[in-house]
């Protein structure tokens, strides 16, 4: 099975690419192939979004999968995390999703996963997988080829979700919820059906085509819809997906969207209420917030480099029962320690119950103290530059604290930032926090011309 493919549609933490000029028919095949001779699977699962192309991409995946021998179990049209689902609850050799996330319509690609759920990346397994196609390394077709059965676990799952909280003490909310067309649709409706909560439900017809926006709450445009029916319906929290649902974004009673370092600080006081003393992993873009809040209650917190290969593996170090991450990813050690888009959604309803206060009340105490830049990327003319712009910045603040963990980080008493190279593109991202509105603008300010110098 000779195949030619761009190697930059295998990314850091996933495939993708254009179809069907990237990622097509024949490039699903193959992966489909390799990804089992990788794994030396026997079984593996496979479920995909509602992109229009994705039927064809996961039919071809299929057929590259069962050509070397494996079995394998297709769980349909579902969200990423209920794929994770699958493939840790029934011992799966590994699972493919069929997806390309928060991208526009265009785009399609792949999230892989060995056994339990943990993630296949560009250090182990994504670039084994590019490197055995490119080289014509895959091994002839199985004498017998596996055999493709069908399965639902969409139930069990909701299941599974709810029980993270105690639905009967959630109050009644006025909420709004955007799935973007995408599978947020699809779980949504089975969850907070089940809750006294009256909810306005837009974009919930599964399309993807994406007619109304782009799946990708973190771009501004994107949110108009759910931040203009909140302020109307006087809501008391908005609540987004992104296009495949493993990511949940929120907007307070004031229309104000909220960054993920405050959501994983919200996140974790909601698990150390539960579980006093437990582990919290933040990473290393966060707010101090998080590990202020986890040190109120009297928890341990592990900062940790980007990306989810890397969260998921310090989860079950440290046995953390809950990571956040800057971009909306969190992680749960009671769900195989895989990110999900609903357990936050749940877990953010059941704290404002207990607390009897709405989400904005909730962030007035963070918002009064931590004054944070968000996410500024810089795109680069060249990978090249990096390293010597890396350099720069760190001689530049040479006399406060420096970590390269990822990128570079620097702290000083009363601000502290992040300079990191994107996953996946050329981008430098900065992020910065001061103790003071005026110290985060002037700071903010610094650092993006010296970026941009």
């Amino acid at each position: 099975m000779s195949v030619s493919l761009n190697p930059g549609i295998f990314k850091a933490y996933d495939v993708r690419g254009t179809y069907p000029d990237e990622v097509g028919e024949d490039a699903a095949r193959a992966i489909g192939a390799a990804f089992v001779a990788y794994l030396k699977a026997q079984r593996i699962a496979i479920g995909r979004d509602m992109r229009l192309s994705s039927p064809a991409l996961a039919a071809a995946f299929i057929d590259g999968a069962t050509s070397q021998g494996a079995d394998v179990v297709d769980y349909g049209m579902i969200p990423t995390d209920v794929l994770y689902f699958a493939v840790a609850r029934e011992g799966h050799d590994g699972g493919v999703q069929v997806t390309a996330s928060h991208n526009p319509k265009q785009y399609n690609g792949m999230k892989m996963v060995g056994q339990e759920a943990f993630p296949l990346s560009g250090e182990a397994g994504i670039s084994d997988i590019r490197d055995m196609i490119a080289a014509d390394r895959l091994p002839p077709p199985a004498a017998r080829p596996g055999r493709v059965t069908t399965k639902d676990v969409v139930d069990a799952y909701v299941e599974h979700v709810m029980s993270f909280i105690d639905p009967s003490i959630v109050r009644p909310f006025k909420v709004v919820l955007d799935a973007g067309s995408g599978m947020g649709g699809l779980i949504a409706p089975k969850l907070f059906d089940r809750l006294p909560c009256t909810t306005s439900r837009l974009c919930f017809t599964i399309d993807g085509r994406f007619p109304n926006h782009e799946a990708n709450p973190l771009i501004e445009e994107n949110r108009r819809d759910i931040v203009e029916r909140v302020l109307s319906d006087r809501a008391d929290i908005g609540i987004a997906w992104d296009g495949d649902a493993d990511r949940c974004f929120f907007i307070d009673g004031k229309g104000e969207f909220i960054s993920g370092d405050f959501i994983t600080a919200l996140l974790a006081e909601a698990f150390l209420l539960k579980h006093p003393g437990a582990t919290i992993i933040y990473d290393l873009r966060a707010s101090y917030a998080v590990k202020d809040v986890v040190a109120k209650y009297s928890g341990t917190a592990f900062m940790n480099r980007v990306g989810h290969a890397f969260f998921k593996r310090r989860m079950r170090e440290t046995n953390a029962i809950f990571g956040g991450e800057v971009t909306g990813h969190y992680y749960f050690r009671d769900n195989f320690f895989a990110d999900n888009g609903f357990i936050p959604a749940l877990l953010i309803l059941e704290l404002m119950s207990k607390k009897g206060q709405s989400l904005h009340h909730l962030l007035e105490p963070l918002r009064r103290r931590y004054f944070i830049s968000g996410e500024i990327n810089t795109k680069l003319a060249s990978m090249d530059a990096v390293p010597a712009k890396l350099d720069e910045i760190a001689a530049r603040y040479a006399d406060g604290r420096q970590y390269t963990l990822d990128g570079i980080s620097v702290e000083y008493p009363d601000w502290h930032f992040n300079v990191r190279l994107s996953n996946t593109e050329p981008l430098l991202r900065l992020n910065l926090e001061a103790a003071t509105p005026e110290m985060m603008a002037v700071k903010r300010d610094e650092v993006v011309a010296l970026i941009r110098s």
